[in-house]
């Protein structure tokens, strides 16, 4: 018998080419898992998995816009097509794209930032859970934030609460159904340099302010005086969805050095 957590499952990543996303795809990997590699950008998506192939594990990529439905239920199909089932789903996409006193911010820019970071989730658990609900089974885990509690960010604080709200809310519908659908909340996470930006165009002065700011605040509210490793966010992902984790749902966990959100 495999003492692998994961051995067997079909775990879908999104947002999983760098970071967070990329960190806990690998470790799925190394516990068992057939992973989709789930992001928009193909190029980092393919290196993404000849690192983990060349770990040993076994992933594919999956090139999609998750901001919007079809995206979602592309992905989901042809998951479904391929493998029959999926065990596992996280849902990372998001991340702020600028950084400012909420007034600064242009409409168009509020609109974006929840299109980045709230949709992607809504849209992915609308789209996988036909598929666990079939199986009558199945694990979710969100990726919500601390920014919850932060300055700067409103309108992403905003989406990640949303996050949180869908999680909560979705555990008390999924509750008999053998469905389990966590949130890991992360603080400020070192993730190296980006392999996609978050803005397509340069920051502004006021945003590189603003971002300072951000970094500020959070290193004060932090208990542990520092940043996280995203292999420290993958572990809390790869533990709300092992079977470890049967009799936990609904919950937002804070991986932030003791912040909270």
């Amino acid at each position: 018998m495999s003492h692998l957590r994961f051995d067997g499952c079909i775990a879908l990543v999104t947002g999983a080419a760098q970071g967070i996303g990329f960190a806990t795809a690998r470790q799925l990997a190394r516990e068992g898992a057939t992973v989709i590699v789930a992001d928009r950008a193909i190029e980092p998506a393919q290196a993404a998995v000849r690192q983990i192939k060349n770990d040993g594990g076994n992933a594919i990529y999956a090139v999609h816009d998750l901001e919007h439905r079809e995206g979602s239920v592309d992905l989901i199909k042809n998951i479904e097509q391929d493998f029959g089932r999926i065990d596992v789903a996280v849902h990372n996409v998001g991340g702020t794209i600028w950084s400012k006193p909420y007034w600064e911010y242009a409409p168009e820019e509020i609109v974006a930032e929840i299109q980045r970071s709230l949709w992607p989730t809504l849209w992915g658990c609308h789209a996988v859970l036909p598929v666990m609900l079939r199986q009558g089974s199945g694990a979710i885990v969100n990726v919500g934030s601390v920014a919850t509690r932060g300055i700067n960010r409103v309108p992403y604080a905003a989406a990640k609460g949303g996050v949180a709200a869908i999680t909560a809310a979705l555990s008390l519908e999924l509750g008999t159904t053998g469905i389990r659908i966590n949130c890991v909340a992360p603080g400020g996470v070192d993730v190296g340099t980006r392999a996609t930006p978050r803005s397509s165009t340069p920051l502004s002065d006021m945003d590189i302010h603003g971002l300072e700011g951000v970094v500020e605040q959070t290193l004060r509210d932090t208990p542990m005086g520092r940043f996280g490793r995203p292999d420290e966010l993958a572990a809390a992902i790869c533990f709300l969805a092992s079977n470890e984790a049967s009799y936990i749902t609904g919950q937002t966990l804070y991986v932030a050095g003791g912040g909270i959100g």
